[in-house]
C-alpha cells in the first residue's frame, strides 16, 4: 500500500524538479511503465523515455509551478492544484491546473493526469 507521506513528498519533489528544469529528477518519481496524460484527452506519454522527453520539452518554456493549497491524498491517489507561470513571446501567461497522481505499492507514480482547458489559460 502507498504511504501518504511519501506520496505527498513525491508531489513536492515533482514541483521542485520541474522548477529546477531537471527532467531526470521528474522522471525518477515515475514507475518505468507509467503514463502521463497532459492534458486529459491528449495521447498519453508511456514509459520513462517518453515521459522524460515530454518534460524536457515542457521545461524549455521556463515555466514555474506554484502549489495552490495542500496535496489531497485518498487511497493510492494524490490530487493537487497549482498554477503554471510562463512567458510566451515576451508576455506573461498563467495556467490553472489540477494534476492527479496514482501510485503503486512502491510509492512510484504509475499514472499522471493533468486537468485544464481553455478557460484555465490566462493571457493567451
Amino acid at each position: 500500500m502507498s504511504d501518504p507521506e511519501k506520496m505527498q513528498a513525491a508531489v513536492h519533489a515533482y514541483v521542485a524538479a520541474f522548477d529546477k528544469g531537471d527532467p531526470d529528477a521528474v522522471t525518477a518519481i515515475f514507475a518505468p511503465d507509467a503514463t502521463v496524460e497532459d492534458p486529459v484527452g491528449t495521447p498519453a506519454h508511456e514509459g520513462h523515455d517518453a515521459i522524460r522527453a515530454f518534460y524536457a520539452e515542457s521545461m524549455k518554456t521556463g515555466a514555474k509551478l506554484k502549489l495552490e493549497g495542500p496535496v489531497r491524498i485518498a487511497g493510492n491517489h494524490a490530487a493537487f492544484a497549482f498554477s503554471v507561470a510562463l512567458q510566451v513571446e515576451g508576455s506573461d501567461k498563467t495556467i490553472d491546473v489540477i494534476d492527479t497522481f496514482k501510485f503503486n505499492d512502491d510509492n512510484q507514480v504509475i499514472e499522471m493526469r493533468a486537468y485544464f482547458g481553455p478557460l484555465n489559460m490566462h493571457g493567451f
